[in-house]
């Protein structure tokens, strides 16, 4: 049964409204005993097709491994991406530089190593390393977005590339951008499965959704295209049109194409960290929000960024308390052999 001619309690968010002057609707949130069931909508099949599209693109063994904040000049980070230890630092120029994070004299973890001029020194005997590497260590690719940074490994099944396949993205000096990080017990794909399932969203986060449509007529396993209000109180909400498309095998990406914020970004990236002491698989889930819009008033949010950045945070840890809740049991499902889909 279609979203477009199925006999829905849910109001219909017009494109007039969509694209109102003015971004705040009042949109009483309805009660559950008058919200439509979406389980009919959510095909298992229909997921599991569009997942199948994601984890075929390339990600060209492109990780992402924190925020560009994460890594500063003066001292070495860490990080374990697909069971390896990775260390990173900043060169004289600021660059990205990515590498082993074992010493190669005698292993020490690289971790807050001292960095000058661009030189990583090992805090064990100081050990000079730099971004050419050496005869006994090599670095690995890196880069750097601005708003993220990620490392390139050596992945079975993925040619390497240059440099990961970003999605189009707001200025990000026109922009305010946060970054959030959860590590969940589940395989990146639950991550991924978990954002391609937008009827989940009133019915799951209706503290922060409702009247969620997904447009049939523009969606395919390539593209998922949904109407949604953002909640802001039980009567008020902000109505949007949204994208959500996958860029590769480890990210999904919503691209909000009309409403308030039209321009703005959400990525996802599920990275995998390797194995548990339950020899369960860890993935780190790596949310970057970077929010837009050409609203004069906007640039008030820009210069008040220190305090919407954690407001923002905030948000997006909430709802992926929920959403890790459902890709960790979706994953255990999938280990017994007892997953529906």
């Amino acid at each position: 049964m279609s979203l477009r001619t199925r006999n829905s309690l849910l109001p219909a968010i017009s494109k007039q409204s969509v694209r109102s002057r003015i971004p705040i609707a009042r949109i009483p949130q309805p009660h559950e005993n008058r919200m439509a069931a979406t389980w009919r909508l959510a095909k298992p099949a229909r997921i599991a097709a569009a997942l199948r599209v994601a984890q075929s693109r390339n990600a060209g063994g492109w990780f992402v491994a924190g925020a560009s904040g994460d890594v500063g000049r003066k001292e070495s980070v860490t990080r374990i991406i697909a069971g390896r230890e990775v260390v990173f630092w900043r060169n004289s120029t600021g660059g990205l530089v990515a590498g082993p994070g074992a010493c190669p004299h005698l292993g020490a973890l690289l971790d807050k190593c001292p960095v000058m001029d661009g030189i990583m020194y090992c805090r064990w005997h100081g050990l000079a390393l730099t971004q050419n590497g050496d005869q006994t260590w090599s670095p690995y690719r890196a880069y750097d977005d601005g708003v993220l940074i990620w490392v390139g490994l050596p992945t079975e099944g993925e040619p390497a590339t240059d440099r990961p396949m970003l999605p189009a993205r707001p200025p990000l000096s026109e922009s305010v951008s946060a970054v959030i990080t959860k590590p969940g017990i589940c395989d990146p794909e639950d991550v991924i499965a978990n954002r391609l399932d937008p009827w989940h969203g009133s019915w799951f986060h209706p503290y922060a959704f409702s009247h969620l449509i997904v447009d049939d007529a523009a969606s395919n396993d390539q593209l998922l295209v949904v109407e949604v209000t953002f909640r802001l109180s039980r009567t008020w909400g902000v109505p949007v049109r949204a994208e959500f498309s996958c860029p590769d095998s480890r990210t999904i990406v919503m691209h909000i194409t009309e409403g308030e914020g039209t321009g703005s970004v959400v990525e996802t990236h599920a990275t995998p960290l390797g194995l548990g002491a339950d020899d369960h698989p860890r993935t780190m889930v790596t949310e970057a929000t970077i929010a837009y819009s050409e609203r004069p008033g906007f640039q008030v949010a820009r210069w008040l960024s220190p305090v919407v950045r954690p407001g923002i945070r905030r948000t997006a840890r909430k709802l992926w308390v929920d959403d890790l809740a459902y890709a960790e049991r979706r994953y255990e499902l999938r280990q017994r052999g007892e997953f529906p889909g």
